[in-house]
């Protein structure tokens, strides 16, 4: 039977917290087992569902792998040069060498997260260690239109709301999401984007959190304690 890999993200974007993708391999076959357990991307399910279907498709998956990549993570990478896009390529190619033993036929279906999936794809396969059993299929909305990719989804939403609650706890303040059209989140950061810097939760090369520093420039000669 068919080996399937789908991979996908969840807190690219957000000014404090983690980036997390989440990759889940399965047997062909149990594709209509996730459709039956009704799992689409977890942007169209509530945090109770996804909470709810996240230890079933880990039940149902032959293996499956998370790369959580903290805040300072992605500030040091972003600052040595490095954009984004090659970043989630490095966390996509370790998924799949984790999971890759080489010994069968795998289809890796990767929800892009750039506009040019061709470019993107030759990046990622710079990173993959072993290509010869491999199949890729590099798409746009894959979590909507694949549920092995739906799954994925779900594992690296439900893992990161996870580690949003740890760093809430850590440091004793509900913070809400962590993105910036979040009005908690916002309030937060005004009040707060000089502290904390020993739990480094800020993505300090984030234009929101630049923003900030730009209107109050005696903090620039802080930044670097972030």
């Amino acid at each position: 039977m068919a080996l399937i890999i789908g991979i996908d993200d969840a807190g690219r974007g957000p000014v404090i917290g983690p980036m997390v993708l989440a990759g889940c391999m399965i047997d062909d076959g149990v594709t209509e087992c996730l459709i039956e357990m009704g799992v689409k991307d977890s942007k169209m399910l509530t945090p109770e569902r996804r909470d709810e279907l996240a230890p079933k498709i880990t039940d149902v998956c032959k293996q499956f792998h998370v790369e959580i990549t903290h805040a300072h993570e992605i500030d040091s990478t972003l600052n040595s040069g490095t954009n984004l896009n090659k970043l989630e390529a490095m966390k996509c190619a370790r998924i799949i060498n984790e999971l890759n033993e080489g010994k069968e036929k795998i289809k890796v279906i990767i929800d892009c997260p750039s506009i040019n999936r061709e470019a993107w794809k030759i990046t990622l396969l710079e990173f993959v260690e072993n290509k010869d059993n491999l199949e890729f299929v590099v798409v746009h909305k894959a979590d909507r239109d694949y549920p092995v990719v739906g799954a994925a989804s779900i594992i690296a939403k439900t893992t990161r709301d996870s580690e949003i609650e740890k760093l809430k706890k850590l440091i004793g303040v509900d913070f809400g999401s962590g993105y910036p059209s979040d009005p908690t989140t916002i309030k937060f950061l005004k009040e707060n984007h000089k502290n904390f810097s020993e739990h480094k939760i800020f993505r300090t090369t984030w234009q929101t959190y630049k923003n900030l520093i730009d209107k109050n420039p005696e903090e620039q000669k802080g930044l670097s304690d972030f």
